[in-house]
């Protein structure tokens, strides 16, 4: 074997992950399309892609006037449980009378269903825009809370003792220490949190709402549209992947170097 042979046979050809990905969607959605056409299924038990494809198209303006009322509702949700959930997590490990009392409540509710608390809210809060917001941020929550709480305990306890008995404070340590060495468990939860918040949003509007894709979806399925209800899931799933990925690419920017190491690590 020739060094040209052996250089090349060296040589890994390397596919991007996202494209992975395409392929196997465009390979399930073909399948999808053959088994619907084959079997001659009733586009109001089961529609094909094509069809799911072009009610979107047709109906995107409408589509995308009830994403954007989901959208909100979304990032107000997420909002809340950031500006709650990571001040809980700090005051939980800085604190052990909270981390006592605190755990087992965060834990209780988020053992109870959304939709069984989804009526009480409507009581509370009526049928507006709060109803939804509080839904996204408690289904939220709790993934922020527990990912922050272990991100933060996670600092090596020599490398604390080491910085105070050198004489730094604790907020130094905090900043420069704790905080850097808590930001993948802090990013981590926020990719869980952001993708429930978007079913929080949906829970509400299924319960209370006259706007949103959850809404839409109710309002086709009352219908027998089906086609339409599957081209609002449609629409779901990519509000869901364009949020994961925008928080992805905050990590990115805010953790360049986690994601160096990364990179390095997997060649």
């Amino acid at each position: 074997m020739s060094q040209a042979d052996t250089m090349i046979k060296k040589r890994k050809v390397q596919i991007p992950q996202f494209l992975w990905s395409v392929l196997t969607l465009i390979g399930l959605g073909l399948l999808w399309q053959v088994l619907t056409v084959l079997m001659d299924i009733p586009s109001y038990i089961l529609p094909s892609p094509l069809e799911i494809i072009s009610k979107f198209i047709s109906d995107f303006s409408l589509i995308f006037s009830h994403s954007l009322t989901t959208l909100s509702e979304v990032l107000l949700g997420f909002g809340l449980s950031l500006l709650v959930g990571v001040p809980l997590a700090i005051s939980i490990v800085y604190s052990r009378y909270l981390a006592s009392s605190f755990y087992p409540i965060i834990i209780a509710i988020q053992c109870i269903p959304m939709v069984s608390v989804a009526p009480i809210l409507v009581i509370w809060f009526g049928y507006g825009l709060a109803t939804k917001v509080l839904l996204a941020s408690l289904i939220s929550f709790f993934p922020i809370v527990i990912n922050s709480v272990v991100g933060f305990r996670s600092l090596d306890s020599d490398m604390h003792d080491l910085g105070r008995s050198i004489g730094i404070s604790e907020w130094k340590i905090f900043y420069y220490l704790r905080l850097p060495n808590a930001l993948p468990h802090l990013f981590g939860g926020f990719k869980v949190g952001i993708t429930l918040a978007v079913v929080g949003a949906i829970v509400g509007e299924f319960v209370a709402s006259e706007r949103g894709l959850g809404y839409l979806q109710l309002t086709a399925n009352n219908r027998l549209d089906t086609v339409m209800v599957f081209a609002t899931l449609f629409a779901l799933a990519l509000l869901g992947m364009m949020l994961f990925f925008a928080v992805h690419l905050v990590e990115r920017f805010v953790m360049p170097w986690y994601n160096a190491t990364k990179a390095e690590g997997s060649k």
